[in-house]
């Protein structure tokens, strides 16, 4: 899993705006949602820290592979407040995950819990190893003899039979 999509321009130009709401504002916005990332059997599980944000702003989305998480905080002090000290960060808080192919997305489960949003993305179902059933050809099907309609063309059947030197394989009749 592609954990973090990294855009040189969009990140410098983002860090910009945020550098001068700060200046603007007196107040401080983070650079990204802190988060841990681990793998707990066939999930992934994704913990980002989001303390005091109201539960009704956030968003989760899935698209083309992209999981988005954005979330607000809003300040306690009002416009007409004399602002002494600013220091947690407030505004819109926004994180985007690239996921890959191997995972469902129509399965991902969001809770939100004293202020850690907990995301678990299941591992796709074709991506779990599975077991190949070996079909057991009876007597009728080696070369040279009436075949079974689903014993293996003879074209393929002597590609087993030989090596790319036209030696036959250990094991193999000759």
């Amino acid at each position: 899993m592609s954990v973090l999509r990294f855009d040189p321009f969009r990140d410098s130009f983002s860090q910009v705006d945020r550098l001068a709401h700060q200046l603007l504002s007196g107040t401080r916005t983070p650079a990204s949602l802190p988060m841990d990332l681990w793998r707990s059997g066939d999930t992934y599980c994704v913990a980002l820290d989001l303390p005091g944000v109201n539960e009704n702003s956030l968003d989760v989305t899935v698209d083309r592979g992209a999981l988005t998480i954005r979330a607000e905080r809003q300040s306690a002090f009002g416009d007409d407040d004399t602002v002494m000290v600013a220091e947690r960060p407030q505004g819109s808080f926004t994180r985007q995950l690239m996921l890959g192919d191997d995972l469902d997305t129509d399965g991902i489960e969001a809770d939100y819990r004293n202020g850690v949003l907990l995301l678990r993305i299941p591992v796709a179902q074709s991506a779990h190893p599975r077991r190949v059933e070996v079909r057991h050809l009876d007597e009728s099907s080696k070369p040279g003899s009436a075949r079974s309609s689903d014993a293996p063309p003879a074209a393929l059947d002597e590609s087993l039979m030989h090596h790319k030197h036209d030696r036959p394989l250990v094991g193999s009749p000759s």
